[in-house]
């Protein structure tokens, strides 16, 4: 079997091993691939794996020998699903190996703007500490998260984990998820979208982006939510609108945001998000949440098995449209 990674460099930049499917076949790496050097680099692949490498109709159409696509992400919206199913190709993604690492980077946000950690580095490095004639001093209120509110948008594994841990902070969780009251943890409540907004200090979008929510934390949803809140986006890019957060950031209507990913990745430099008048209200991380050394462990033995499975007949974590 030949197994081609089109693009491997950031899940593995050179700190992991590959062995768990150079042990399976013939394997060949590569870095990166350019939508043009796709069919060359996977003509003769019986499996390949892609993480951002948009695999279309007209690719799959192109490569006949190809029986497996296995997605080295949870997220699968750069696949044509269908056209693979309709090929006899199996698509697996890797599901829940990332929730644990999403879950530290959206309190590492929340901290960060409640305790206004960076704010305070900044001014101690200016030396204002040491000019300061007490022991301390406040640059503004800092924020106690015991008895605020965390609205949770996307109540699945990641957004599981986000609720226990601020149900261990002592916040109340709201969520506008669909899943039946037995099906949650009992100190989650469920509430409509419209209350999630109205209600939450903090909102946490954790949901996969699909055609209904493609720019739904727009101007009109964003002006729904408390001005003192915050937003927060680790999940799809396109879910938010970058010009409505902007200019919501820039005239107040909430008071922060910070975002691990953006709808274009990596930005233009007049992505909306990058303008400098907003940056004091905005955290962003280059889409690093699910890049925890553990995390990419579990994506690669776990992406090594879904092959193992395949292979043996009896795949797992199968896509189908």
């Amino acid at each position: 079997m030949k197994i081609v990674v089109l693009d491997g460099y950031v899940a593995n930049p050179g700190d992991l091993s590959w062995e768990g499917l150079a042990s399976q076949g013939e394997l060949v790496l590569y870095d990166r691939t350019a939508a043009d050097q796709i069919v060359v680099r996977a003509a003769d692949a019986d499996a390949i794996f892609v993480n951002k490498v948009v695999i279309t109709a007209d690719i799959i159409a192109q490569l006949p020998r190809l029986k497996f696509i296995g997605e080295l992400a949870t997220g699968y919206n750069n696949i044509d699903i269908a056209a693979a199913h309709a090929a006899g190709i199996t698509v697996c993604n890797v599901p829940g190996y990332s929730g644990d690492s999403v879950a530290q980077l959206v309190f590492a946000f929340i901290l960060a703007h409640s305790n206004k950690v960076n704010e305070y580095n900044a001014s101690v490095w200016r030396g204002d500490w040491c000019r300061c004639p007490d022991f301390s001093y406040l640059l503004g209120p800092i924020t106690e998260l015991a008895g605020t509110t965390i609205g949770i948008y996307g109540l699945g594994n990641i957004g599981g984990k986000i609720a226990a841990i601020a149900h261990a902070f002592g916040m109340h969780v709201i969520s506008s998820t669909s899943k039946p009251a037995e099906a949650i943890a009992p100190y989650v409540e469920r509430v409509a979208f419209e209350d999630m907004l109205a209600r939450a200090d903090y909102i946490s979008i954790n949901a996969p982006l699909s055609a209904s929510n493609r720019g739904l934390f727009g101007a009109e949803t964003i002006c729904k939510m408390k001005p003192t809140a915050m937003l927060i986006n680790t999940a799809r890019g396109p879910i938010v609108d970058s010009a409505a957060l902007a200019e919501a950031l820039r005239q107040g209507v909430i008071a922060a945001a910070a975002v691990d990913v953006l709808d274009v990745e990596p930005p233009t430099a007049d992505n909306p998000l990058l303008a400098h008048d907003i940056a004091d209200r905005l955290i962003i991380t280059p889409h690093i949440a699910w890049e925890s050394v553990a995390a990419r462990q579990r994506l690669l033995a776990i992406s090594a098995s879904n092959l193992a499975a395949f292979i043996a007949g009896t795949p797992v974590n199968r896509v189908l449209p």
